[in-house]
């Protein structure tokens, strides 16, 4: 049997991704992010690791791929750093994704907020309670967990658009 997997990126550093690979068989991942070194407090983005993500998702049985990654831009109020930070999330997924040669879409936030939070406010934790509606089984259970129930509702939206 051929199953269709599906996966949704939110690209930032507490951002996630989120797997369905097979009928009733769900992952969330964490951003993987590493300590830079000589600076404490200071993250970024575990190339390698994000990368085995990808591959073991491939490994499933038999299946065509499809994956959703949010199409982000800055904001006026965020700043440089955050704004870079965020823009080399995008670039490193977008570069992976392609690299592997999985076919992808690239989702404005508002395109799929639109449709997933239809009735609900637009902030984080809309995002979590939507989620938890659909997923009740995901570990969304702390306010750091946007980025799960975004990569979530990200792939739902991609997967809802495939089946139309």
């Amino acid at each position: 049997m051929v199953y269709m997997v599906y996966i949704g990126i939110d690209p930032g550093l507490d951002g996630a991704l989120a797997v369905s690979d097979s009928p009733g068989n769900l992952r969330v991942l964490d951003t993987p992010t590493l300590i830079v070194a000589g600076k404490k407090n200071r993250r970024d983005y575990d190339i390698p690791r994000m990368r085995d993500y990808l591959t073991k998702a491939m490994v499933s049985p038999p299946a065509y791929f499809r994956v959703a990654i949010e199409s982000v831009h800055s904001m006026p109020d965020q700043g440089v750093a955050s704004s870079f930070n965020f823009g080399k999330g995008f670039g490193i997924w977008l570069g992976l994704v392609v690299a592997l040669k999985m076919p992808y879409d690239l989702i404005t936030p508002q395109r799929w907020k639109k449709a997933m939070l239809d009735g609900m406010g637009k902030e984080k934790d809309a995002s979590r309670l939507r989620a938890q509606q659909l997923f009740p089984t995901a570990d969304l259970s702390l306010k750091k967990h946007h980025g799960r129930a975004d990569a979530l509702l990200i792939m739902e939206f991609l997967r809802r658009q495939c089946s139309q």
